[in-house]
Parts: C-alpha cells; sequence; structure tokens
C-alpha cells in the first residue's frame, strides 16, 4: 500500500462499530484529499466486532434496545430503521424477519448491522470528496512509534509478513479486550465450555445441545439471556442457571417506549465530602427515592419501568463533581461491586429478549443462583461441575454445558495484545488512574503519557474511554462505552483528526507504505481544541451550516454548504489570524459540541440544530 503526495493517511486500528462508525465520518468531514485506511485482525469482524458479526449471531439474537436506538448517526435517529425496511437485501433472511416491518420501538436482529455498517461505509466513500480515498486491509497492528511526521505502525498482515505502514493519525479503536477466567483454568479446552458464546463454534454447540441438558450459565447480565433465550426458543427442557455475584435481572422496555431527558434538580447531598462508603450508598438510596418519587408525581406519563433510566439520566450532568469526591480506591471498588446494578438502572432490553427469560424463570426451567463462580472442573461422565460461593455456603452444579460470558477486561495494565504491551512500555499511553478502566485521554479522546501529555498523534473510541466517560461524564455501566458512546466518539474524533491533518497542510512526499493488496473505494473525480465562540452572528451562522455539513451523507449537497461558509470565514478573518482554515477549525469545534450535546435526545436535538431531510431546502442550497 502506498501513499500518494499530498495525501495524509490516516490509520484506524479496528474495523468493528466503533472505528467503522469513525471512518464513516472522517469520509464525509475531510474536505482535501486524505486516505483512511481501516485496519481489521479479524476479516468477519469488519463492520461488526465481537457484537454483530454474522457468524457469531444467530438470528434470534436481537439488539438489547429499540431498533430506533440503533442508527449509527446520533443526528439522523431513524437511518437504521429506514434501511432496514426499504434498502436491507432480505434474500437470505429467514421468513419471520423477511416479512418483518421494523419500527422504532421494535426488536431487530443483530447480525443485519453488519450489512447496514457496510452500505452506510460504501456510501460515505462513494460520496467523499474528491482525492479522499478509503482502503480496507486485514492486518494486526504491533506496534506504534512516534515520527515527526506522525507515527510509524508495525503491521504483521494475514500471510504472516511484517511492514511499517507511516500514518500522520493513528485512531485506536480495538474493541472489547479478553479477561482471563481464574475459575476455568482446567477446563478452557474442555468440550462442554463455552468460553466464546459469540463466535460461530459457541453458537454451534448452543444449537447442538439435547434440549433435556443442563447448562449453568455465568453472569446475568444481556450478553447471557442471548444464551439462554436461543436455548428456550429451540425448545430447551433441561435446567439453565445462571449465575450472579449481584443476583441482577434486568427490566424490559415497555410497548411504545421512547428515550426520553428529564430535567432533575441536582442530588445535592451526593456533593457532600466523602465519609466512607457505607454513609455514601445511604445518601445515594434516599437521593434515588426523591428523584423516582418525583418523576412519579411530576411526569405522569413515565411508564414505571423506564423511571430508573429517566432518573439514571438526568444525574449523568451532577455525577463528574460527586464522584470527584471518592477517593480512588473506594470508586474503583464501588464501581467493581455496583456496575451490573448500575448498568441494569440505566438501560432495559426489548421485550423479545427478556420475554421468554421472565416466562421460564416463572415456570421453573430457568432459576437465578446469586454468588461468585469459584472453580469449574471436569467430572464423570465428560460432564462439568460448577463451585459457586453465596453469601452463606458453598454450593455445586453440576452441568452439561456451561458458557463464560465475556468477563471483558477494562485494566489494560493487564491486557495481553502486543500493541498495548508495547504502547504501554514506550510509555505512548497511561491505564485510566481513577477507575481503573480504559485509558487516560483528553477531551477530544487524544490518548496520553503518564506526565498527562499527547505521546503522539493517536486517539481512542470506544470502550478505551471508559473510566473518562465515567469521571468526565458521569455516564456509567454499558452507557460508558456503547453505541450511545461510540457515536459521540466518532463525531469528536473524526472532527478533531481531520483537523489536524487539514491544518498541518500538503504533506511532503511520503516513502513507501505497505505494500499489499487492499479493497479501495475512492470519491470519484479528481491545536488543542478550545477555544472561545465568536460573538458576531456571522460566526453563529457558519456554525449552524458546519453543523448541517457534517451531517450531511451527500457530497453534492455538502459541496453546497460548504461554498456558503467559504464565503462567511473572509469576513470574519481578523489581523490576529489571518488563515481561514484555523477560523473554519474553531466553527468546527463549535458545531462537534452540538452534535454531540446529550442533555437532549437525538430526536430533540435534530429539531433543535434545525437538521432537515430536504436536500432541496433553501437552508442548504446557494443564495
Amino acid at each position: 500500500m502506498t501513499r500518494t503526495a499530498h495525501r495524509p493517511r490516516i490509520v484506524v486500528v479496528g474495523a468493528g462499530l466503533a472505528g467503522t462508525a469513525t471512518a464513516i465520518r472522517m469520509l464525509r468531514f475531510a474536505r482535501r484529499p486524505v486516505e483512511v485506511v481501516l485496519l481489521e485482525r479479524r476479516t468477519d469482524y469488519r463492520s461488526a466486532g465481537v457484537a454483530y458479526h454474522r457468524s457469531g449471531n444467530p438470528w434470534d439474537y436481537v439488539f438489547n434496545i429499540q431498533a430506533g436506538r440503533m442508527s449509527v448517526f446520533r443526528e439522523d435517529v431513524l437511518d437504521f430503521v429506514h434501511w432496514a425496511n426499504r434498502d436491507a437485501d432480505r434474500g437470505d433472511w429467514p421468513a419471520h424477519w423477511a416479512d418483518h416491518e421494523f419500527t422504532e420501538p421494535g426488536p431487530a436482529p443483530r447480525r443485519i448491522f453488519q450489512d447496514y455498517l457496510e452500505q452506510r461505509l460504501a456510501e460515505a466513500a462513494r460520496q467523499a470528496a474528491p482525492g479522499v480515498l478509503l482502503t480496507e486491509t486485514d492486518g494486526e497492528a504491533f506496534d506504534l512509534v512516534p515520527t515527526p511526521a506522525g507515527a510509524d505502525l508495525s503491521v504483521r498482515l494475514g500471510d504472516g509478513t511484517e511492514h511499517v505502514l507511516p500514518a500522520a493519525q493513528v485512531v485506536l479503536a480495538t474493541g472489547l479486550e479478553e479477561r482471563e477466567l481464574p475459575f476455568a483454568g482446567e477446563v478452557l479446552d474442555h468440550p462442554r465450555f463455552v468460553r466464546h458464546p459469540y463466535s460461530a463454534d459457541g453458537v454451534r454447540r448452543l444449537e447442538a445441545l439435547p434440549p433435556e441438558a443442563d447448562v449453568v450459565i455465568v453472569g446475568t447480565v444481556l450478553s447471557a439471556y442471548d444464551s439462554a433465550g436461543l436455548l428456550l426458543r429451540r425448545g430447551h427442557t433441561g435446567s439453565i442457571t445462571l449465575v450472579s455475584r449481584s443476583g441482577t435481572m434486568f427490566r424490559s422496555y415497555p410497548g411504545g417506549h421512547e428515550h426520553g431527558v428529564l430535567r432533575l434538580p441536582c442530588p445535592r447531598t451526593l456533593l457532600e465530602p466523602y465519609r466512607g462508603r457505607q454513609e455514601f450508598l445511604e445518601r445515594v438510596r434516599a437521593e434515588w427515592t426523591t428523584a423516582c418519587e418525583a418523576v412519579a408525581r411530576d411526569h405522569p406519563g413515565t411508564a414505571p419501568d423506564v423511571v430508573a433510566e429517566r432518573v439514571a439520566k438526568a444525574w449523568e450532568p451532577h455525577l463528574p463533581e460527586a464522584l470527584a469526591r471518592i477517593p480512588s480506591a473506594e470508586l474503583r471498588c464501588l464501581l467493581d461491586e455496583y456496575g451490573t446494578a448500575i448498568a441494569a438502572l440505566r438501560v432495559g432490553a426489548v421485550p423479545y429478549t427478556l420475554d421468554v427469560i421472565e416466562r421460564a424463570v416463572r415456570s421453573g426451567p430457568v432459576r437465578l443462583l446469586v454468588g461468585a463462580v469459584r472453580t469449574v472442573v471436569p467430572i464423570g461422565s465428560g460432564r462439568l461441575e460448577v463451585t459457586v460461593a453465596g453469601a452463606d455456603e458453598k454450593l455445586t452444579v453440576p452441568a452439561d454445558l456451561v458458557v463464560a460470558n465475556f468477563g471483558r477486561e477494562t485494566d489494560y495494565r493487564r491486557v495481553t495484545g502486543p500493541l498495548w504491551r508495547n504502547l504501554l512500555r514506550r510509555g505512548l499511553v497511561t491505564p485510566h488512574e481513577r477507575t481503573g478502566r480504559g485509558l487516560e485521554v483528553d477531551h477530544r479522546g487524544v490518548l496520553l503519557t503518564p506526565s498527562g501529555e499527547p505521546g503522539g498523534p493517536l486517539t481512542a473510541v470506544g470502550p478505551l474511554r471508559e473510566g473518562d466517560e465515567i469521571v468526565r461524564n458521569g455516564r456509567t455501566g454499558a452507557f460508558a462505552f456503547n453505541l450511545a458512546a461510540i457515536k459521540n466518539h466518532s463525531i469528536a474524533v473524526a472532527a478533531h483528526v481531520i483537523e489536524q491533518v487539514e491544518l498541518a497542510g500538503p504533506a511532503d512526499d511520503p516513502a513507501p507504505g505497505v505494500p499489499v493488496p487492499a479493497r479501495e473505494l475512492a470519491g470519484s473525480g479528481a491545536s488543542d481544541g478550545t477555544f472561545e465562540e465568536a460573538s458576531d452572528p456571522l460566526f453563529e451562522e457558519a456554525v449552524n451550516l458546519e453543523v448541517r455539513r457534517m451531517a450531511t451523507p451527500a457530497r453534492a449537497r455538502r459541496e453546497r454548504i460548504d461554498a456558503r461558509l467559504d464565503a462567511l470565514v473572509g469576513p470574519l478573518t481578523t489581523p490576529d489570524d489571518p488563515g481561514p482554515r484555523r477560523l473554519r477549525a474553531a466553527v468546527t469545534r463549535a458545531a462537534v459540541r452540538r452534535l454531540t450535546d446529550v442533555s437532549m435526545t437525538p430526536r430533540q436535538l435534530r429539531r433543535h440544530l434545525g437538521i432537515t431531510d430536504n436536500a432541496d431546502s433553501d437552508e442548504d442550497t446557494e443564495d
């Protein structure tokens, strides 16, 4: 893969959801020639990752949340639903989905999300500005060295050869990391133990299980419901034991549920000095009760099942100040102990997922066992035995199959991948100190060294930013790294990276890059992030136009908006800052802040920003 003169290269490491979403944004945002390389070590994970790839997600696995919340574009709420109903190729879909009319509050199978992301990525490449190129390459990044021109990324290709890929900017979108399971050391390779339920092999073993078999599923988070639901829909009659340390079970969303944001008073007592865990938890419970009562009283239209979600969302702006009062060691313990419970308060699941589980709990095949798994060992007749330590005793449960859900690693000091080992060894990244989750980043997503300075042209999207999302934005539970957070990451990181490349000006002729075959899609045809918004109404108009430009998929329409922006930038240029590029960067940063505003729902945001679906709107055409 060679890089042409005057076309800087951006490498996105990881082409799952986060990497693909960020690449789509960069292809839309770039005005000048640039090459966006999407590097993925697993071909089947491209535009999908572990959560959506086809081979690990049978048709029974649906999104946890409603289909109407699955658009990859925060400002285009129903994009996924419209795609599924109008554009998706249903040729190989099973009958019950092939005839399905998707709705905003309804379910949708996860495996079709890969088709959706692939098509939106291809569309973004076709609609990119002239000279903006997308290159998709299979390989694994294993080291990175900063250079005066950016960074040299060491890549191991599928054929085992190693190459150095020069890049002006690198975006790390490596997704979830796998945690070691100390309780399963004796059975990791046992045929009755499923370590990767979202794999073709894991699904195959679940589907081949005799209906009378006894199953133990470690965990009761939403991924555990997928395995249990798959078995139950196939007529499973044997016992299914869900083992959970917290005993948390998720709620089902009511029919017709829409995401909403309420304005609730700040929980003031949480801002008092930290005086110990028990006293703090008592304050949380008291404030929580008061807030839930206020929602029921002042917002009577709110369904009881979503009151907790509304309160948790309303508290997010206040949590950073509250968490800042908790010592780091205590904060880590609280997150470890209550992480699952917090997630269950913040998000539920569609009835399609939970109804079959709840019926089975009531009728008997499914039971919840509260405790921590201590060991999983082989016993006679090829079965396994699971030892669970409960509050008062240890219990042993024999099983024909044991399914271990994810067990993701959040502490990057323990992540074993070569890229992370080398980045830590070189001091280019730092594990998140306050939470022990993810890595230290600044408000733009730039990765920081132990000294708190950027270690190179490195930014991050997705789970890598979990700790920062918690302490900076109050995003707790899975909302620290799920699709909602990734949508905002993709906007902010793509805008920052494109800004850095475009402010740097034309690149010098580079040395040859990696000579590998690649799939290429091209558009046809040949700072520090802080700023003060200008009070000039022309600046405000420019920001409004930039919001619409960034939200527009069609190149022709973006170009019309861009021409109006260029006309506005000239009069705003001052003797102190004669460079139009830097003023345009300030406009873009202001637009990013508006597009990523989480104080309102995406639907409210779209109305607030005046984004229209009409390509011929007078707002977006030349005067």
